[in-house]
């Protein structure tokens, strides 16, 4: 009668998943994911292509016309004759001969040009008396320099010197900057041996190793250092403004920028910052006029005609690289982000300075190269601020567009095939829909026109054949600038194809095995319990919701607003989930006696869902509502006291929570306590460090940075000490008394023994999982922003509710749905505590806490660390969670080891999240190529795949160490099971 089930058995168990087979394949999918991962973005982001070299002698000359003394060599030139000869052919006489360069970092144009032809708001004004009065008497020209994402430092410089627009992928290189190599005009001033002084930010350094005679660099990732930063520029400038050796002097004032990191736009300090950055400028501007008073070395944009040897014309650039949010943060799209300045100064009023104006912030790379007779720089896709040339002569300001004309014409030649400009009729009324012939007929157009007008031997500003030319001009430029700007490089389709086609396989393999191990586990399962219901094959709700979630996460990547607004879907469907789970836990109520045992879990659901809203409203996140209230913009305006004090009252609620999780657990009241004492000291000075530190945020104190260290190095031999001597020392708890025992068999014995050891493995497991969830919301405490103190004891309260919820026993619910609700709450915790779908919202300030010296990997681990608090928090509180489980009857069974025991514990902990995960990251990858073309491609959709990919590192790393913890305590539980059976 029982020949067919033993056979079926049989022959499902000769095909089940083993733990070496479950690990070897799981590993396998996951390096495949990996390589098909680097494959689309090696594909999808490449550097963008540049042409090699420095411009010379053929930037004067048209397109595929040989230059002037092109058989010369000019690198054998000395540098006094190749100035010369560059003045000679240029057409354009250079106006300057010194400049004075002075980068605010994170300086925001309408602080001080304003915004929608508003003045600026009157704090700001009238922190900067001097240089509004400077615009006033049009002694000043400011531009609102719009600069392209990523906004972050170094690739807005790159930028600057070289009218270039570099990769997105910038923005990981401005974290360890290389030397910029593409030509520039760093190196073009230097090809005419300018000498060149840099004081400040050190990014110049690096971008620029040994073209500075004289510096004095500064780190800028010490976010909390508002005052040294600058000081340390200051104090040079009485030295460096009565030298007269220099062409260059540098200054990158990093102040500001800090101030809005640490305290946002308005932060108590940016007024004072203000101020300081305006005496600053006026120091410069005061020292430049007295000493042309003295020495007749001029400060102010001339006219060639009253050019003089023997003087000294000097004009000052005052540029930002980028703004900033109302957080203070930077590294997006937003208007308040791209807004960056550019303000040139002179001693003498500029004909034409009224209302700003916009521009590029490439422009300033080739105006500042005619402004001083050089080359512009090869990949420039710039176009010269016309206004600054207004003194010259007529045909100098045409001069000055065509070389720049000819400049663009290159490098759009090099993206056309058929690429000289004679081929085309250009007749009037043609389509001129194809690129190359729309851009020729424009440029010739422009070329024709003023060939006209030197014919005509007109010189006259004013007339109308000026200002058609102009026209031209300013029309080719500006349409192929704006082409070569948004100009994505060509993607390698087969590269692309063949990263996703890894990325689907890996994909549908991790799928695979969590439907073999599923089915193996219900195989199993209906062996052990007889009389399985029809109904257990069928998913419940809760179990379709959970499906349900992905497909419209999936349905919504391809809108970028929903993309911009992602919090809102984590957080209605994470709160849809619970609401069916209080839904089914309320109508599974029969009896009186089952609603006594039922209470508990209905309210540990209500507190999650209270949770979550709570989360909800703390950030109003996203991009289109980020400026509606909320609950942290009304605490920030509170005032610190009220923040420290809630920063004070979420430390203790974390303790207090995870010493009630301990207490209340089924181990040991001293072995509670001694665990609790064990954190007591690190847990004192966070406290400590809370009241001392945070009042005053804006100093740096190597005292603090060591205090923080010490901090870190408690929380991690705490974690390291506990993961390592609790499964040797957990006491073995015996469910029967020792006389009990003796009287046992030894078949018996053997499987007390097992259950003796299970225990002991469940109770260390827990351990070990309360002792990570506790050290990082402790780490979280001293790293997040304080205003997200609070949101971070709420997820932790939301989470272990949850594990609460899971591991009542009075719902039945399926192992993979309790670990996919858990990733859910971790998902929407990661926007609950302010994290978006920008690069804006990264908090940095928080990632040089405890920093001494600057480190690239450390301040990037800590930066990883506080935006994945959430998810990865969700994934250790997994390890509590898989304590819990009943694996009983597998270990107990005749043919189970401890590595079945292993699959048992690990199988959906590991699989699930890698499931998830994967679905979603090939779902975007291929959202991503799809969009590709798409307006928004580098503001929305390429910042989203960032998150994406640290997502799976978030998820690779969690899924890792759940797998180490619970293998070590297995191995080292096999290890005290053999020499328990030895004394026996």
């Amino acid at each position: 009668m029982n020949a067919e089930p033993k056979m079926a058995t049989r022959v499902i168990s000769s095909h089940s998943l083993t733990c070496t087979k479950l690990t070897l394949f799981t590993f396998s999918a996951v390096m495949i994911q990996i390589i098909g991962l680097s494959l689309f973005i090696y594909g999808f982001f490449p550097v963008k292509p540049t042409l090699s070299g420095i411009n010379g002698l053929e930037s004067f000359s048209p397109p595929g016309v040989d230059s002037i003394d092109s058989s010369q060599n000019i690198s054998a030139l000395p540098p006094e004759k190749l100035k010369s000869l560059y003045q000679e052919v240029s057409g354009v006489p250079p106006l300057f001969d010194r400049l004075i360069l002075m980068v605010i970092d994170g300086l925001p144009a309408e602080f001080l040009l304003g915004k929608n032809g508003k003045p600026p708001p009157k704090l700001f004004m009238e922190a900067m008396p001097y240089t509004q009065s400077l615009l006033a008497k049009g002694l000043a020209i400011g531009y609102h320099a719009k600069a392209t994402p990523p906004t972050v430092t170094m690739p807005r410089l790159k930028a600057m010197v070289s009218g270039a627009i570099g990769g997105f992928l910038d923005v990981a290189s401005n974290f360890n900057t290389q030397a910029f190599l593409d030509d520039n005009l760093i190196a073009q001033f230097r090809r005419i041996r300018w000498k060149m002084v840099m004081l400040g930010d050190e990014t110049w350094l690096k971008l620029f190793p040994n073209m500075f005679d004289r510096h004095d660099g500064v780190s800028s990732f010490f976010v909390k250092d508002t005052i040294q930063v600058d000081c340390n520029v200051s104090r040079h400038l009485t030295n460096e403004l009565s030298n007269t050796d220099w062409d260059l002097l540098i200054l990158h004032y990093l102040g500001l920028d800090h101030v809005g990191h640490v305290g946002g736009r308005n932060s108590v300090l940016m007024g004072p910052k203000l101020k300081e950055m305006d005496e600053v400028i006026e120091r410069i501007h005061s020292s430049i006029t007295l000493t042309q008073e003295i020495n007749q070395r001029g400060t102010l944009l001339v006219r060639a005609a009253l050019t003089r040897e023997g003087h000294f014309c000097l004009i000052k650039l005052i540029a930002s690289d980028h703004g900033m949010t109302d957080g203070g943060n930077h590294g997006g799209s937003s208007y308040e982000e791209t807004d960056s300045l550019a303000l040139f100064v002179s001693a003498q009023k500029f004909s034409n300075a009224g209302d700003s104006k916009e521009v590029n912030q490439v422009d300033i790379a080739p105006t500042l190269a005619l402004l001083f007779g050089v080359p512009i720089p090869k990949n420039n896709v710039g176009t010269v601020m016309a206004e600054l040339f207004a003194t010259l002569k007529a045909e100098q300001q045409l001069r000055a567009l065509q070389l720049n004309s000819w400049q663009l014409l290159r490098l759009l030649q090099t993206h056309f095939t058929e690429s000289r400009c004679e081929r085309f009729s250009c007749k009037s009324g043609s389509d001129k829909s194809d690129g190359a012939e729309k851009f020729c007929c424009s440029y010739l157009h422009a070329t024709e026109l003023h060939e006209s007008w030197i014919l005509n031997n007109s010189r006259f500003v004013d007339g109308d054949d000026f200002s058609s030319i102009l026209l031209a001009y300013k029309d080719f430029l500006g349409t192929a600038s704006k082409w070569l700007s948004s100009r994505s490089s060509d993607k390698p389709i087969g590269l692309l194809a063949l990263g996703i086609a890894a990325m689907l396989l890996s994909c549908l393999g991790l799928m695979g095995l969590l439907f073999l191990f599923a089915r193996d586990i219900n195989f199993k399962g209906s062996h052990h319990v007889s009389h399985t219901n029809q109904r257990t094959h069928m998913w419940d709700l809760d179990e379709s919701l959970i499906v349900t979630i992905i497909f419209i996460l999936i349905l919504c990547m391809g809108s970028s607003s929903m993309v911009e607004e992602e919090q809102y879907i984590w957080h209605f469907m994470t709160s849809s989930f619970y609401l069916v789970l209080l839904r089914k836990t309320i109508q599974s109520i029969t009896t009186v006696e089952h609603k006594v045992r039922i209470t508990p879990s209905i309210y540990t659901v209500i507190s999650v869902l209270i949770c979550g809203r709570i989360l909800r409203g703390w950030h109003q996140g996203g991009v289109n509502w980020s400026h509606l209230p909320d609950i942290s913009k009304l605490l920030e305006q509170a005032g610190t006291v009220y923040i420290q004090s809630l920063h004070l009252l979420s430390v203790g609620l974390v303790i207090i929570i995870c010493s009630v999780v301990l207490l209340t657990s089924r181990l040991s009241k001293k072995l509670s306590v001694f665990l609790m004492l064990i954190y007591l000291f690190p847990s004192l000075m966070i406290f400590e460090q809370i009241l001392k530190y945070q009042v005053d945020t804006f100093t740096f104190s190597v005292g603090n940075t060591t205090k923080i260290q010490i901090i870190y190095t408690l929380i991690g031999t705490c974690t390291v000490g506990i993961l390592v001597a609790v499964p040797w020392l957990m006491p073995l708890r015996h469910s029967k008394t020792s006389k009990d025992a003796i009287n046992l068999s030894n078949d018996a014995l053997e499987e007390s023994q097992s259950e003796l050891l299970l225990r002991g493995f469940r109770d260390s497991v827990y351990v070990i999982g309360w002792c990570y969830i506790f050290s990082w919301c402790l780490l979280q405490m001293l790293l997040q922003q304080p205003i997200n103190s609070m949101p971070t004891s709420l997820l932790l309260l939301q989470i272990l509710a949850s594990i609460c919820y899971f591991s009542s026993g009075g719902i039945h619910i399926k192992q993979w749905v309790k670990v996919a609700a858990l990733y859910y709450v971790g998902m929407a915790g990661h926007f609950g505590l302010g994290n978006t779908n920008t690069l804006a919202t990264i908090d940095v300030a928080g990632a040089f806490n405890g920093i001494s010296s600057h480190s690239t990997v450390l301040s990037g681990i800590l930066m990883f660390i506080i935006t994945y608090a959430s998810p990865m928090l969700a994934l250790l509180s997994m390890l509590m969670d898989v304590s819990m489980m009943d694996i009983r009857a597998a270990a107990n069974s005749k043919d189970s080891d401890f590595g079945h025991v292993l699959k048992m514990t690990l199988g959906y902990p590991c699989l699930v999240p890698l499931a998830l995960n994967s679905v979603l990251l090939v779902a975007y990858t291929i959202v991503l190529l799809l969009m590709r073309n798409h307006l928004f491609v580098w503001s929305v959709f390429s910042p989203k795949y960032l998150y994406v990919c640290a997502t799976t590192v978030c998820v690779y790393i969690g899924v890792s160490v759940m797998a180490f913890t619970v293998t070590y305590t297995c191995m080292v539980l096999a290890t005290r099971r053999r020499l328990l059976s030895c004394s026996m």
